[in-house]
């Protein structure tokens, strides 16, 4: 059995062995929220509004106190949970997804070929059933496995015609690899959070967990879906608007038929603001890579209906009759 370290559970303070770590400190809620345990109450509530303006909280691995960093985690969970704000818990729990996942590409490069590399592979295997193995300085999985996660990017390196495949299996970089479960590491976090179950929880915590509700209220803009919007544009919107993680390929359908429709950089880019990794920057940066603004001179087009099916983000309806592509939507009907 593999047994982990402390700065293991720095790295990945989601995993089970976080919980027995805590149990066997003997601490509990009534001792977190004793004056001596201010500091990790704070830093709990630091992390959590760095996870809400879309930043990956990075400290000091060398300078940082593990203990600490542990129990932050913890009581960041527990503050989330009080508060019940599904928009902050969504962009924490998708913050730290990829902040594991640089930890996890960093131990897959530095530890490979070493008995150390075996944590890694165990959190991509034991949390989401996708056996990695190791050739040369490449990771192989299976097609399926592969297939099944990949459909949601759009880049044409991820086509699995782009892809070095033999016999059955698909060979990635260690930042491919790690990259394909961010989604699912992110839901993963998210139902851990939803999972659990706390009493009432100290005075001390009251004020923050009133400081996270305020909060998330800057997240809480809707948005005005128009009735001339085939359902797949309505179903990308909904999800956005409810603070969930739109997936890469749905994100560039939505912003492809809006460009296709119109719509400018700056009237596109307040869609986003509610996606749990929302930074405005980015976003900015992307919308107009996407509209080829950004002086590499390519436009997108908006994907088929075809491709909208094979990445399971086609809500046809029968007012679709007719149509190959969203941005036709309203204009043919099939005689």
């Amino acid at each position: 059995m593999l047994k982990l370290g402390i700065k293991d559970l720095v790295k990945y303070p989601f995993l089970a062995e976080a919980g027995e770590y805590l149990r066997e400190t003997g601490l509990g809620l009534e001792q977190l929220g004793e004056p001596d345990w201010k500091p990790i109450l704070e830093k709990a509530y630091g992390r959590i509004v760095v996870a809400s303006s879309g930043q990956i909280y990075s400290p000091d691995m060398e300078r940082l106190d593990n203990d600490s960093e542990i129990l932050s985690f913890i009581v960041a969970i527990i503050l989330l949970k009080s508060a019940s704000t599904g928009t902050l818990t969504r962009r924490f729990s998708l913050a730290e997804a990829r902040r594991a996942e640089k930890y996890l590409q960093q131990d897959l490069w530095v530890q490979k070929d070493k008995k150390n590399l075996e944590l890694p592979l165990k959190i991509i295997q034991e949390l989401f059933g996708i056996r990695v193995s190791v050739e040369n300085d490449e990771f192989v999985i299976k097609i399926p496995d592969y297939l099944r996660r990949s459909v949601h990017f759009h880049e044409k390196e991820w086509k699995l015609v782009n892809r070095r495949v033999a016999d059955g299996l698909v060979y990635l970089t260690a930042h491919e690899t790690v990259r394909l479960i961010r989604t699912e590491l992110g839901e993963y976090i998210n139902s851990k959070i939803q999972s659990i179950s706390i009493g009432s929880i100290p005075e001390s915590f009251r004020q923050r967990v009133q400081d996270l509700i305020l909060l998330a209220k800057r997240f809480s803009d809707t948005t005005i879906v128009s009735s001339d919007y085939p359902p797949c544009i309505k179903h990308a919107i909904g999800v956005l608007e409810r603070g969930e993680n739109l997936p890469h390929s749905g994100r560039f359908l939505l912003a492809t038929y809006l460009l296709a429709r119109g719509q400018t950089v700056d009237q596109i880019a307040p869609l986003f603001k509610n996606a749990p990794d929302y930074n405005e920057r980015v976003t900015k940066y992307q919308l107009e890579h996407i509209s080829g603004s950004s002086g590499k001179g390519t436009k997108y087009q908006c994907p088929s209906c075809d491709k909208l099916r094979s990445e399971n983000l086609c809500f046809a309806t029968p007012d679709c009759d007719g149509i190959i592509n969203p941005v036709q939507f309203g204009k043919k009907r099939k005689n």
